[in-house]
């Protein structure tokens, strides 16, 4: 076996201009697998990640009718919090958070808003609040931070007074004055045309609501671990008025389109497996039919088809190792750079991503399942083509490849 090897490893480096043909078809398809597939995967992560730390947690607690009727009514005493013992639990953090809705008037102009009543200090490490702001100061004790869409429909700026008008809890009005400290800009479209944040004492005052909360929204050390979780968490909360859900099951749209697009990502991803394959179908084609008469001279020495095949087989491995090796070391530094700074679009291309929702970047995820899939996926298509090169020479005619 040694010598096949051997032989192999020359054979593989005596047509240097072959080779690298070869090598690069197949690196240059790892390549692109790898850059596509972590563009999908990052785009996933970042929507999960902004909803999760933005609405509803990876995990979030709620009074139990809460998800099915979401009014300010289906709150629940932060008191119950305490009684909880979660310590055991492997829990990023959690944060407590009220929400509710009312009309935001400034001067002549009036909009809907989503008031959403939160610890600022906890909320700056959650959702990275604070790195929204864009203008004013973040830290306030009776002031409020407007989302920069909101703030312009309205005409409003820092240190304007803000009128909000609501109802509160159990059907009492609800109605104050208040001075905008801080503009956000948030990567989500439908948080920046209309999120009010205020102080979480604020808006319970608001609202006549002391102590309420809405939810209690928690960040897992491990967020594929949701159900599991929940299960667990479960039995702590069995006896209580209050339940726990997913992300998966608070925000089903989100998983629907993200389900949508990543067996469409996979159509495109075949569709480009069929191309690479052509591609390397190719060099293996080329690279028989060169060596044709070369093949015929080892078989009519003596050298046995099977004996061929093995040294053959054993250069085709090399070059496929090689070839997804190369691709590999590509891909690795460009994912790397587009994980820590992520594609940001702009013109028209960033108005239908805001148009969706979305934010309008193309962010990369990096994760060892990319390179290590995409890598096997390349070497399996590139063994199963190398079968014609095996049944090339199986059927090889001596004294007909001497003629060539």
């Amino acid at each position: 076996m040694i010598l096949y090897i051997k032989l192999a490893w020359r054979n593989v480096w005596r047509s240097k201009k072959r080779t690298w043909i070869t090598a690069s078809s197949i690196a240059f398809s790892v390549f692109f697998a790898c850059l596509m597939q972590s563009s999908q995967l990052g785009s996933y992560d970042n929507m999960i990640d902004n909803s999760a730390r933005f609405f509803t947690g990876h995990l979030g607690i709620h009074q139990v009718d809460f998800w099915e009727d979401q009014i300010i009514d289906n709150s629940f005493d932060q008191q119950a919090l305490f009684e909880l013992d979660l310590t055991n639990l492997s829990i990023l953090m959690g944060v407590p958070r009220l929400s509710s809705f009312a009309l935001a008037s400034y001067g002549d102009r009036t909009k809907g808003a989503a008031l959403f009543g939160v610890s600022l200090e906890e909320e700056a490490a959650f959702s990275y609040l604070e790195r929204k702001l864009i203008k004013g100061d973040y830290i306030t004790e009776s002031g409020v931070l407007m989302a920069a869409g909101l703030a312009a429909n309205l005409n409003l700026n820092v240190g304007d007074t803000l009128v909000l008008m609501g109802q509160g809890y159990h059907g009492v009005n609800a109605a104050g004055k208040y001075s905008v400290t801080g503009i956000l800009k948030f990567p989500i479209p439908t948080l920046n045309q209309g999120a009010i944040y205020l102080p979480l004492e604020t808006l319970q005052e608001f609202l006549s609501a002391p102590n309420m909360i809405s939810s209690y929204s928690i960040l897992l050390e491990d967020s594929q671990d949701t159900e599991g979780m929940k299960a667990r968490m479960e039995t702590i909360l069995k006896g209580k008025e209050l339940g726990v859900m997913t992300w998966q099951e608070m925000l089903p749209d989100l998983v629907s389109s993200i389900e949508l697009d990543y067996y469409g990502g996979w159509v495109i991803l075949i569709i480009l497996y069929v191309v690479i394959g052509f591609g390397i179908f190719g060099t293996f084609l080329m690279m028989i039919k060169e060596r044709t008469y070369e093949l015929g001279i080892l078989n009519a020495i003596g050298m046995t088809k099977r004996r061929v095949q093995i040294m053959v087989a054993i250069e085709i491995f090399l070059l496929i190792f090689l070839g997804v090796l190369m691709g590999l070391l590509m891909a690795t530094p460009i994912i790397l750079y587009f994980w820590s700074n992520p594609i940001l679009l702009s013109g028209d291309a960033a108005l239908a991503m805001e148009k969706f929702g979305y934010e309008p970047i193309i962010p990369f995820a990096l994760n060892f399942k990319i390179f290590y899939n995409q890598g096997i996926s390349i070497f399996i298509i590139a063994l199963f083509l190398a079968i014609y090169p095996m049944l090339a020479i199986k059927q090889l005619k001596i004294i007909k490849a001497l003629k060539e």
